[in-house]
């Protein structure tokens, strides 16, 4: 008698980058002490966890792993990603799932609205991942987004983190005219290594996007990051400054690049503090309202301090030229 076999699927682990089983391992290095983070273990730190739960929201911070999530968890600053979990993007730095999305929720900006009041935020950082298969990129959903934190927390500032909305004609319109405080869209990398790093991306629709939001509301603080350590030369790094520049980009960011898996790229490079301060000051001198660059910065670690910062910024600048 032949023997039957059943195979429980429901067993079977979930890939979370099955674009990327494929490729040959990365061995990951050691990080060195500067970039070393504890544990998250502070109370505040459950208790935010555990709002987002009850609430049903995703966060970028677990989604891509953020070396900062205790600190910024423990001060109930935390940044919400909305449209789901899965990305149709493959970006080979990036640890959030790939695949095909799910829906939209149609509840969600209730909810998101909703967890802000009940945190009490000064400043809120809504991001997303990138939805290459809605017809708007997910556009009109942002500005819900933003309505309902207006509604329930109208002395909230906002803060977005959008996708590039690639061939998604009049998605950039129905954002900006939501009206968030800042608008930030993260450049990532250098030209030359889009190919490899951020293939399904292009770099000059990326500058064109924090362009175009500046000719729509110059009033909109306008923001962007690099991760350093993917293999860019310096002076590479520099040239993105100044397209920023051109772009009149009032806030850089720039941290360091860490490797979330085996299957994802390579750290070519860790980017000492002394580094980090010599972009740093480069940067300044090219005329950034705000710059931040250190091994762990983020997009939006310290995000509302920043936010604070650059009002002061932009105002004593207003008073220089007149």
């Amino acid at each position: 008698m032949s023997q039957r076999i059943t195979i429980d699927h429901r067993a079977m682990p979930i890939l979370r980058h099955p674009e990327k089983a494929h490729r040959p391992d990365n061995p990951i290095q050691r990080k060195p002490s500067w970039i070393r983070v504890k544990a998250p273990n502070h109370p505040v730190y459950h208790e935010t966890r555990a709002l987002m739960r009850d609430a049903g929201l995703v966060t970028v911070c677990e989604e891509a792993a953020c070396p900062n999530i205790g600190e910024c968890w423990s001060q109930r600053h935390a940044t919400m990603m909305i449209m789901g979990e899965i990305c149709t993007r493959a970006c080979a730095f990036c640890n959030v799932t790939t695949g095909m999305p799910k829906h939209l929720d149609a509840d969600e900006p209730r909810r998101v609205g909703e967890a802000v009041a009940k945190l009490g935020l000064r400043h809120v950082v809504i991001t997303s991942v990138d939805r290459d298969d809605l017809a708007d990129g997910g556009a009109d959903h942002f500005a819900q987004v933003i309505r309902s934190i207006r509604q329930t927390s109208p002395e909230t500032t906002i803060e977005i983190l959008t996708p590039d909305f690639l061939r998604k004609d009049g998605a950039l319109e129905v954002v900006v005219a939501a009206r968030p405080d800042v608008f930030n869209h993260n450049i990532e990398t250098v030209p030359r290594l889009y190919p490899t790093i951020r293939p399904g991306a292009r770099y000059y629709q990326s500058v064109r996007l924090l362009d175009g939001v500046k000719k729509l509301d110059p009033s909109i603080f306008t923001k962007s990051g690099l991760m350093l350590g993917l293999g860019e030369e310096r002076m590479e790094v520099a040239q993105v400054m100044d397209d920023f520049r051109i772009a009149d980009v009032d806030f850089l960011t720039l941290g360091q690049y860490l490797q979330p898996s085996a299957k994802h790229a390579a750290v070519e490079k860790f980017i000492t503090p002394d580094e980090f301060d010599g972009y740093a000051a480069a940067a300044r001198s090219k005329g950034f309202l705000q710059v931040s660059a250190s091994p762990l910065t983020r997009s939006s670690y310290h995000a509302d301090s920043d936010f604070a910062k650059l009002q002061v910024a932009r105002s004593s600048r207003l008073k220089e030229s007149l």
